[in-house]
């Protein structure tokens, strides 16, 4: 006849057993659940703060950015750009909105590649925005940059089995600390207007904005 106490023991050691199961698989679904929840925080932040068509910073998370970039450059000069695309509701009528998104898509590939580790976000609609470092605020230097950029943007763009064009109007200002940032990208969106004006006459688009730029 079985013991007794040895019974009582097994059975206390069966328990403890299942009782340290259960509580690991608590703990392991406790960690799974913070875990999706931490996810979805990080989620939840990236759609706050990024466009949800091209994954560029939005609107919100462009000025915050680019105050922090500039609070952070010791008065180091950087150069604010903004870009408008051309006839853009050309494409939506003639192909659909879906073209359209795709060239936004393209557009938005385009200047993150040529703004590398630098700031370019989607203001919104075909307007996007920049922050970019330069060794100089030389005319020619940025004379160059910009006629880059702007072809950049115009190479084609294959679209429903076909291959399309766009241009853009390209405005850009010098801006050296944060308290000029507004004032940079209202020069910026002015002189991209001006060029907007301009039409054909010079293409790519593109208009400097000549305030604190150096003659050399």
């Amino acid at each position: 006849m079985p013991d007794p106490m040895s019974v009582a023991s097994g059975i206390c050691a069966a328990g403890a057993l299942l009782s340290s199961w259960q509580l690991r698989r608590r703990a392991v679904r406790a960690e799974a659940e913070i875990g999706h929840l931490q996810a979805e925080l990080a989620a939840e932040r990236h759609a706050a703060s990024h466009d949800p068509l091209t994954g560029l910073p939005n609107r919100r998370a462009f000025y915050r950015l680019a105050a922090t970039l500039l609070t952070d450059a010791a008065g180091e000069p950087l150069i604010a750009v903004v870009l408008d695309l051309d006839d853009f509701k050309q494409i939506n009528d003639r192909y659909g909105h879906a073209a359209g998104d795709q060239v936004l898509i393209s557009v938005a590939d385009r200047l993150a590649g040529f703004a590398g580790d630098n700031l370019v976000a989607r203001l919104g609609g075909d307007e996007f925005a920049g922050l970019l470092s330069t060794p100089t605020v030389d005319r020619r230097w940025i004379e160059h940059a910009t006629r880059r950029l702007s072809e950049t943007v115009a190479a084609p763009i294959r679209l429903n089995g076909c291959s399309v064009r766009v241009t853009a109007s390209v405005g850009l200002a010098p801006v050296t600390g944060p308290a000029q940032l507004t004032d940079a990208l209202s020069r910026a969106d002015a002189a991209m207007y001006q060029a907007k004006s301009l039409g054909g006459a010079r293409s790519p688009r593109q208009l400097i904005d000549s305030v604190r730029l150096v003659e050399r």
